[in-house]
């Protein structure tokens, strides 16, 4: 009995291995499927929740600027201790929307065992930025073609039939 094999097709995958400032592989891999038309939009609701978890935060340290600091219980101030705080939930929240676009652990993976800091941020930025971006922006025009293409006719009858009534 012969068994009959689907292959899949992989084109339209963008795979970036991951490696260490040293050159290494870590194993770990990030995958976008170009072909995906959600993509482009999960990558613009990420741009939108991370301006809403930026003034979020810039707000909550102007709040615990504006109060009055006492002793905390142990070396840090009361404010202190409220900043660090409002900065781990900021943190927290940045790597669930980041995960979102990059996908499961994504942050984890480049952060290859690393803690989350502010400069975590600007690398993820500049890594999308150079190189994921630019690909979405080339798809997405790729889409938007194929798209065309395929319903060029259908328009047109549409258009034909508006013309004659």
């Amino acid at each position: 009995m012969t068994e009959n094999i689907i292959k899949l097709n992989k084109s339209d995958v963008l795979t970036l291995k991951i490696q260490t400032n040293e050159g290494k592989d870590t194993g770990e891999v990030l995958e976008f499927d170009l072909g995906d038309i959600e993509l482009p939009l999960r990558y613009q609701e990420l741009i939108e929740k991370d301006k809403k978890n930026k003034e979020y935060l810039r707000n909550q340290m102007l709040i615990i600027d504006k109060r009055q600091d006492v002793k905390g219980k142990k070396l840090l101030s009361k404010n202190e201790e409220d900043k660090i705080r409002a900065l781990n939930e900021f943190f927290i929240k940045e790597i669930e929307v980041y995960n979102m676009f990059l996908g499961a652990r994504g942050v984890e993976k480049l952060l290859n065992g690393r803690k989350f800091t502010w400069t975590t941020l600007q690398e993820i930025d500049e890594i999308i930025e150079k190189q994921i971006a630019p690909r979405l922006d080339v798809n997405m025009k790729n889409i938007t073609d194929k798209v065309k293409e395929k319903y060029a006719q259908a328009v047109k009858k549409n258009e034909e039939i508006e013309v004659i009534e």
